[in-house]
């Protein structure tokens, strides 16, 4: 429910209708608008009696918010999320954003001239996994913490935000200490515990959605993020599960359009995982950014023959400058022009 409030409602109105909402045994949540205040209620699983509120000095209307996630509906709030990073790149609204990197940190050779090649070929954003859940116990499982330094040491040399990986609660408190944003795997899409942790955080949050997941369970995911405070949310679509082999996964492009009609979260792809073969990256990102993305992630390493993880899907550097200058016209013809990285050539 949302109560919206007169344009010249006072201080004291709309202390009365939040006192009301706590009274009821709900939780108010004020959403400053540019002409009038909202509040909206939260922690009911059903309908609102809104007599209560209806009456009160100062209330305009109430509204009923018919989705099951409130927080992150555009019934709840209908202008798009915006997403500030220090080096100026802003996920969400009316850019198209790029993350790249590797799937893992291996050393700290790999991963500077890696950042360097997609910092000259555009990319805002570095992603590199430092701690890695894999299938097998037996695969690399990323650097830890020493991985974690090796990504603050690169965006300090390239101004690169940084994107990795929280797998348990343990790494999520270091995750937010040196990183940018907080990535939650697919496989912890509905680890509930850890998307409450994540909406404890000072940080950004991309929530990958889960391999079989529908798109209503991945919204009410990233409800558990918000309703814990954390309004910095980004949504991945980075394919599910199908009968198909040849391909990883199967990218869901309809998913695309649809979470920007129901959400004003910023959604963004990964069509690395989308597709596990690197000769198909390209034309999903493509395709991605003109379904109306506002990002694109997608793996390169300096040598992917020599990849401890991911190498059959990971972009060689010319690759991923290629794939860049298609996007660059892709994105302008959307309406949503790349943020350019301040190490690009000819910025």
């Amino acid at each position: 429910m949302l109560v919206v409030m007169q344009q010249d409602a006072t201080s004291e109105d709309i202390r009365r209708v939040v006192k009301v909402i706590e009274d009821m045994g709900y939780q108010a949540r004020p959403i400053p608008g540019e002409q009038r205040m909202a509040i909206g209620v939260v922690g009911n699983d059903g309908p609102v009696d809104s007599a209560r509120a209806e009456g009160l000095p100062g209330v305009q209307e109430v509204i009923s918010v018919s989705s099951p996630y409130k927080l992150v509906s555009r019934e709840w709030k209908k202008d798009d999320t915006l997403i500030p990073l220090f080096n100026g790149t802003v996920i969400g609204g009316n850019r198209t954003v790029v993350m790249a990197g590797p799937c893992g940190v291996e050393d700290e050779a790999q991963l500077l001239e890696t950042a360097e090649a997609v910092a000259l070929a555009g990319a805002t954003i570095l992603r590199g996994g430092a701690f890695k859940p894999r299938t097998s116990p037996y695969s690399y499982q990323g650097m830890g913490i020493e991985g974690l330094k090796l990504l603050a040491k690169a965006r300090d040399r390239y101004q690169l935000a940084i994107i990795t990986e929280a797998i348990d609660l343990e790494s999520l408190d270091a995750v937010e200490e040196y990183a940018d944003i907080i990535q939650i795997g697919a496989r912890n899409m509905q680890n509930f515990s850890l998307l409450r942790r994540a909406g404890r955080a000072k940080k950004p949050v991309m929530l990958k959605r889960g391999l079989s997941a529908t798109l209503k369970e991945w919204l009410l995911a990233a409800e558990y993020i918000l309703a814990e405070g954390n309004e910095q949310v980004i949504m991945c679509e980075r394919g599910v599960r199908s009968f198909e082999t040849y391909t990883r996964n199967m990218v869901d492009i309809n998913a695309i359009p649809v979470i920007k009609q129901l959400s004003h979260l910023p959604i963004i792809a990964d069509p690395s995982h989308g597709t596990g073969r690197r000769e198909l990256v390209a034309p999903i990102a493509r395709a991605a950014v003109a379904a109306g993305a506002d990002g694109i992630m997608v793996e390169v390493h300096r040598d992917p023959t020599t990849a401890k993880s991911d190498g059959p899907q990971s972009l060689y550097p010319e690759q991923f400058r290629a794939m860049m200058a298609d996007l660059h016209r892709i994105s302008d013809v959307m309406g949503k022009p790349l943020t350019a990285s301040l190490n690009a050539r000819g910025h």
